[in-house]
């Protein structure tokens, strides 16, 4: 019996997380839920599972989900505030934390979890963004687990060499093949993206996601994201991860052996794949997805990426062979950009030029410590507020 802790459990990570949890009760048990602001749904998931711990972040709902498990006979400790995501995550009756907080937001907690030494299941790709070298240290010196669920870090964990774990170079493959759909704007003409509405944005054409994780498909910076968190988890230079147009997302990634062999991932674009293959590692259980019928599927296509079209790919590549905080300052601008985009205050084609004036203002430090971390986030978020109301 495996005990849980999920946070950011109402979004649609942590959601399947509960889905595939809820499928196996004699392996996992929920001790702790956390959710930003979402009420309703994390009353309904403490009724279900019951957990020893709830996490809001503002103390006002937290207050209201406090006496309606009160009156309901549910005891459910219900703490509130950001420190309190830390609190359950290093509790020491948690031995596996899912880290789906959206954002810079999961940074402190899913360090703290890995510091701890817990089996780390990592959707938060910000987290490691952020702190790269930091974060990937803490794991390595508390012997803790790290196991990637982003459905393409989770595929090339698959595809490493026998008994491989995060964080390690595996000196028998050549180069990693991170695939990408392309989103919803793959096809759009380029005169035509400065016109694109938030809802045309969030319409992924394969994946059901999260409103900001859906416009980072549309921009790529998704991939740019999935690009550095790539090189550290497989310890592998920017040079042999080659980002692979797959508009099917059938196959997840793929792996390029010194001998010539290719191993690849495949499934349906379903999250709880990887969510399930994390959670029973090593061994694996029933995920409730579908499986693969490759006779629908009939045809696999593959491109390479244009970095006219996806000029944040290009500035996520810039940003790891620059090292330092430099990625933390492309990933606060990035932020800033598209939750103002998502407000319709800047127009899609200018979230890349506000990453860009982040990167090309800030100065990066040495990252060597999570208040440099976190110096360099401050600074570039302030740049970008500074950049887009000069856009407006």
């Amino acid at each position: 019996m495996k005990r849980l802790c999920v946070l950011g459990s109402t979004g649609s990570i942590g959601v399947s997380t509960l889905d595939v949890a809820g499928r196996h009760p004699d392996r996992y048990r929920v001790v702790a839920l956390t959710a930003n602001n979402n009420l309703e749904r994390l009353h309904e998931q403490c009724r279900r599972f019951q957990p020893a711990f709830a996490v809001m972040i503002d103390a006002e709902p937290a207050a209201e989900l406090r006496k309606r498990l009160a009156a309901e006979g549910i005891g459910t400790e219900v703490l509130s505030g950001v420190g309190a995501l830390e609190e359950v995550a290093v509790q020491p009756e948690v031995d596996s934390v899912m880290a789906a907080i959206v954002g810079a937001a999961g940074l402190l907690p899913t360090l703290a979890a890995a510091r701890a030494g817990k089996t780390v299941l990592l959707a938060n790709k910000e987290a490691l963004v952020m702190s790269g070298p930091l974060f990937m240290a803490a794991v390595r010196q508390s012997g803790a687990d790290l196991l990637p669920i982003d459905s393409e870090h989770n595929a090339i964990f698959q595809c490493m060499p026998p008994n491989y774990h995060a964080g390690r170079p595996a000196r028998e493959v050549r180069r990693i093949l991170l695939t990408a759909s392309g989103g919803p704007f793959l096809r759009k003409g380029l005169h035509e993206l400065h016109d694109v509405t938030p809802d045309e944005a969030v319409a992924h054409p394969n994946w059901v996601m999260g409103r900001k994780i859906s416009v980072d498909s549309a921009t790529m910076m998704n991939k740019g994201l999935e690009l550095i968190e790539a090189c550290l988890l497989f310890d592998t230079p920017a040079d042999k991860v080659q980002v692979v147009i797959h508009p099917q997302s059938v196959i997840h990634s793929m792996v390029d052996y010194v001998d010539g062999t290719v191993l690849a991932q495949m499934g349906n674009p379903d999250m709880r794949i990887p969510i399930a293959h994390a959670m029973a590692w090593p061994d694996r259980f029933d995920s409730g997805a579908d499986p693969l019928d490759l006779f629908s599927v009939s045809r696999l296509d593959f491109e390479a990426p244009d970095f006219d079209r996806f000029p944040c790919l290009r500035r996520a590549y810039d940003a790891v062979k620059a090292g330092g905080s430099m990625p933390a300052i492309l990933n606060a601008g990035n932020e800033i950009a598209v939750a103002a985009f998502l407000d319709e205050r800047i127009r899609f084609t200018a979230i890349p030029d506000v990453i860009s004036h982040c990167m090309n203002t800030v100065e990066p430090n040495r990252a060597e410590s999570i208040e440099e971390v976190l110096m360099s986030d401050r600074l570039a978020r302030e740049a970008a507020h500074r950049y887009i109301a000069t856009l407006n």
